[in-house]
């Protein structure tokens, strides 16, 4: 587990900097993607790159509008502790062992094989939404982000930097399947 700290140089500055790379990073490797590899599954139970893509911002959205409800409701509390310290990282939840993977069903994407849509109008989409989560994080003092929190069934409670980053994390995971799909697909 992360150590508590008092000290914290920036971190949700940097954790919004490391989702901006994540995403740009994978829309260079995407660049130029035809509409056929984008929506093709790679197997019956499995999503193509486009419905991976469409769940990252169906997540993200989901995921902010949670924050901004918790940052109302909460923020008032986090008054009395803003001078307590508070973690602000946290282990890749999603590698713990018997951690429930196959929960993407709750936050489906949008768009389908079946209804697609362009690479670009996907990737516009989710830098939109990315830029939806930049602006609720910006011009929040960290000290009180780090003292508002809220309950996930598998990861207890999380401050908000936290769950910043479990979303970073989340990403992660479906950009390696969006490579394993396209190593799949290409071979």
């Amino acid at each position: 587990m992360a150590d508590i700290t008092e000290e914290h140089d920036n971190v949700v500055s940097d954790y919004l900097a490391m989702m901006d790379h994540q995403r740009e990073s994978l829309f260079e490797i995407l660049e130029g993607l035809n509409q056929e590899v984008l929506w093709q599954r790679p197997a019956e139970s499995e999503w193509s790159i486009g419905e991976n893509l469409d769940h990252l911002r169906e997540v993200s959205s989901s995921t902010l509008t949670l924050f901004k409800i918790t940052w109302v409701l909460l923020f008032p509390l986090s008054k009395i502790r803003w001078d307590k310290p508070y973690q602000t990282d946290i282990d890749k939840v999603y590698k713990r062992r018997g951690f429930p993977l196959n929960t993407g069903w709750i936050w489906p994407p949008k768009y389908t094989p079946s209804k697609p849509t362009t690479l670009s109008v996907l990737e516009e989409n989710l830098t939109a939404t990315h830029q939806e989560v930049r602006d609720f994080f910006s011009g929040k003092d960290e000290d009180y982000l780090g003292h508002v929190s809220l309950w996930y069934p598998e990861m207890g409670w999380l401050n908000l930097i936290r769950a910043l980053r479990v979303g970073l994390y989340h990403d992660e995971l479906h950009i390696e399947q969006i490579k394993d799909v396209l190593r799949r697909i290409e071979h």
